[in-house]
């Protein structure tokens, strides 16, 4: 996989748009499209609590930093990291300002509830993936804080996830350049999504030019 340059790089929070939705990613990071809901408001809002570049906090053999900024070239992508946490690990990695070795352990706040899809644990494991890149280390796990249940949900970052991960950055990355929006394709999802009346899934339900013509001009009764 090739490494990619400053010019290249795409947001990393919109790996969870793209698995989510290949139409939804396009609109916000294609098209610069946003509109706002509950949803997103309650979670912009969960992350703006979470989120303090100047908090660092000792909880004795785990550091705690908020707001770390991410990169990696291997990726292509660029964002920051709501939590990463670093446990006092016997393979960890040096800290400036603290004795022994620490092992980053990311942490990513979401306003619901743990998902049947993946496109959560993929935003995690992509974020693994940049702090690896970032301190030449491997991270085996993280975790997921939900909102509704204020519970943490751990993720182990296997060879499955990674390559899940590498596969929708490669087809994010192909989309961007060609500049395509993606065709709507109408699910049950659509109706908690924010975009919604900007993407206009029911326009998926298309009729034929025949059929048009052929309602257009038929005589009211």
């Amino acid at each position: 996989m090739k490494n990619y340059s400053d010019d290249d790089l795409l947001l990393l929070s919109g790996i969870q748009h793209f698995a989510f939705c290949r139409r939804q990613w396009a609109l916000i990071h294609i098209e610069q499209q946003w509109q706002e809901n509950i949803l997103t408001f309650g979670g912009r809002d969960l992350h703006d609590r979470a989120d303090d570049p100047f908090f660092t906090e000792a909880r004795g053999t785990v550091l705690v930093t908020r707001s770390l900024p991410l990169v990696s070239y291997r990726l292509g992508l660029y964002g920051v990291a709501d939590v990463v946490e670093f446990h006092r690990s016997e393979e960890g990695i040096k800290l400036k300002g603290r004795t022994g070795l620490w092992r980053p352990h990311p942490v990513e706040y979401k306003y619901g509830k743990p998902k049947f899809d993946d496109c959560d644990i993929v935003q995690l494991c992509a974020q693994a993936i940049c702090l690896e890149e970032m301190f030449s280390t491997s991270i085996p796990e993280g975790d997921m804080f939900y909102g509704r249940t204020r519970r943490r949900q751990r993720v182990a970052f296997d060879e499955a996830l990674r390559k899940r991960v590498m596969e929708l950055v490669l087809e994010m990355h192909q989309l961007f350049d060609d500049g395509v929006t993606p065709l709507p394709v109408q699910t049950k999802a659509c109706k908690s999504c924010s975009l919604v009346e900007i993407c206009l899934p029911h326009m998926s339900k298309r009729r034929s030019v025949r059929r048009y013509f052929h309602d257009a001009l038929r005589e009211p009764n």
